[in-house]
Parts: C-alpha cells; sequence; structure tokens
C-alpha cells in the first residue's frame, strides 16, 4: 500500500500517521501471536501510534490489567529497533484494583513505573489521563506529570474522557502555573456516537492545537457491518454494547450510508468508516482494532481512501 502522510500530533513535537491501533485487544481477544503479527503488518504499512493503558484488559475474566502492555513489552524486546518506529500511548487512572485509580501523583509515580516495566521501554511517547479525577486538584496532577517529564519517563502528556469545561481548566492551569500541557485529547467518536464530540470539544481541541485521537472509531464493530441483527450480536464479546449504541434508526441510516458510498468506492465499510472520521476538524488519527491481520488490511485502506465531497455529504447527513 502507499505509506500514509503524517500528521502532527497537536503540538506534541510527535508526527503520525492517520490512523491508530488501539491495543485493548492484545492479549484478549487476540493472543500474543496474533498480537505481533498485527504489530509487525502495522509498522510495516508505514503506521505509527500504538494506544493502550494499564487497564487493559481488566475486564476479561481472570485478567488483573497490564495485560495489553505486556503483549506490547514482549514485541517491542523481540524486534529490534521497532521502539524508534513507533510513537507508544498508553494511559493511567482507570481502576485497577485495590485502591489503584486516579491521578494522584503518588499513584501516577507508581503507575508509569509498573507501565514502563511492561512495556520494557525507558519512556513512554504520550501519556494520558485515562479519565478525569475530580477529587485530585489538577494543579497536583499536572504537577506529578511535569516531573515525568523532568525525569525522562514520559515524552508528552494528553486527556481521554474529559468534558470540554475540565479540558479547558487543566489548560488553563498549565498555562497559570508554568506546567506542561495537554498536548492530545481521546474522546469518543464515530458516526454513531458524534455529539459529545462536536458540541464542545470539537472546537476547544481545535482552538487549543489538541491533536484528537478519538476512540471506538469503528463502534465497537457496528461501521464495519459486521452486525446486522440481533443474531449477529453473539459474533463477539462487544455484542450487548454494540446493541445500546446503534441498534436503532439512525444507526441503520449511518449503515446503510455507509453501504453505498462503500459500494461506489469499492472499498470496506470500516474503510469509508474511519476516511469520513479522518476529515473532521480536530481528529489527527482514529484509533481502531483488529483481531486478524485480514482485518487491519481493511482498515489500512482508510488512510489512502479518497471520499467525494458527495461521499462526505452523504456519511454528515445520514449520521447527524
Amino acid at each position: 500500500m502507499t505509506p500514509p502522510l503524517y500528521r502532527p500530533l497537536g503540538r506534541s513535537g510527535f508526527a503520525v500517521a492517520p490512523l491508530a491501533f488501539g491495543g485493548n485487544v492484545f492479549g484478549w481477544t487476540a493472543d500474543e501471536p496474533t498480537s505481533f503479527a498485527l504489530l509487525d503488518a502495522f509498522v510495516g504499512d508505514g503506521f505509527n501510534l500504538v494506544d493502550t493503558a494499564d487497564v487493559y484488559s481488566r475486564w476479561a475474566p481472570g485478567h488483573a490489567g497490564g495485560e495489553s502492555e505486556t503483549v506490547i513489552g514482549r514485541w517491542l524486546a523481540a524486534r529490534p529497533g521497532a521502539r524508534a518506529r513507533i510513537v507508544l500511548a498508553t494511559k493511567v487512572g482507570m481502576d485497577m484494583g485495590d485502591g489503584r485509580k486516579g491521578l494522584r501523583p503518588e499513584w501516577i509515580r507508581q503507575a508509569v513505573d509498573d507501565s514502563l516495566r511492561r512495556l520494557q521501554t525507558d519512556h513512554i511517547d504520550l501519556y494520558q489521563a485515562h479519565q478525569d479525577d475530580p477529587d485530585t486538584p489538577l494543579e497536583d496532577t499536572l504537577g506529578a506529570l511535569a516531573d515525568l517529564i523532568r525525569a525522562g519517563k514520559v515524552r508528552a502528556i494528553g486527556a481521554s474522557n474529559y468534558t470540554a469545561p475540565r479540558l479547558q481548566q487543566a489548560l488553563d492551569t498549565s498555562a497559570r502555573l508554568g506546567l506542561p500541557r495537554y498536548q492530545t485529547l481521546q474522546p469518543l467518536f464515530n458516526q454513531v456516537d458524534r455529539a459529545a464530540y462536536e458540541a464542545e470539544l470539537q472546537p476547544l481541541c481545535v482552538r487549543e492545537g489538541l491533536g484528537v485521537i478519538n476512540f471506538f472509531g469503528l463502534a465497537r464493530g457496528f461501521l464495519t457491518g459486521k452486525y446486522r441483527s440481533e443474531a449477529d450480536l453473539g459474533k463477539s464479546p462487544r455484542g450487548p454494547g454494540v446493541k445500546q449504541l446503534a441498534f436503532n434508526d439512525r444507526g441503520w441510516r449511518v449503515l446503510a450510508a455507509l453501504d453505498a458510498v462503500a459500494a461506489r468506492v469499492q472499498a470496506p465499510l470500516a474503510a469509508v468508516a474511519l476516511a469520513w472520521q479522518m476529515r473532521q476538524p480536530g481528529i489527527v488519527a482514529p484509533i481502531a482494532s483488529a483481531t486478524s491481520v485480514a482485518q487491519w488490511a481493511e482498515l489500512a485502506r482508510a488512510a489512502s481512501l479518497v471520499l467525494s465531497d458527495a461521499d462526505m455529504a452523504e456519511l454528515t447527513a445520514a449520521s447527524a
């Protein structure tokens, strides 16, 4: 495939390809050999932003969290030179059990060392607050993250699941105290879940120069066309979430528009969905996951897929 054009990741100093790989599948729905093959294909196709979190995949039976980071670390150890080819992003803040959650400085300091050990690296390119912690003052959280940057453990910081008012407060706090600022935002955004991002977060991110790497880019798989009836929901552990999110009149309109555009451009539905997202203001790289190399090849097409203005308008109208 044609190597993707790289985009600035906000003001972080990193340049990334316009599609990020979501590492939530590593060690969960993709076993270690499959995960290695996926990462090999991802990097081999010219992409570089790998996003994970310490909590992945604590929700799975028998998992404690850290499984995804551990798999990535083993892949890095087995691939000399691979670390220099990726922008490695992980997160802190979700509940890891035994009170290990939130954005208190003492937990951040412990969590980053745990992540570095699992990832088998000496630094994290983008360290993200996984969710807001209203019980910890912003200056305390940002001060702890500043310490990590000074120590060389972290290169840039980002936020995930923040509301626009709290994100603005965080940016203002950084400016007031001379602390590093969040360079990225990771919000929920896709064709069946647009409102929360577009109403307040999008204008804020564009104005402040934050790079947006949206999660659930494929709406838990709905935008691939995999789920078209109640019977399809059993195909994946994500089925119940898909039904709640997209099994409604609007979801079916979105799927019909994707079908129509995909037929015209002769591309997979998933690639069309991601290509539409890539052209939205503020978006740098939608995050999407695959559990096979064949699935990844379909997603990768989004980076070189050209949608006409008419295609864009049809998809935008259907998902409005």
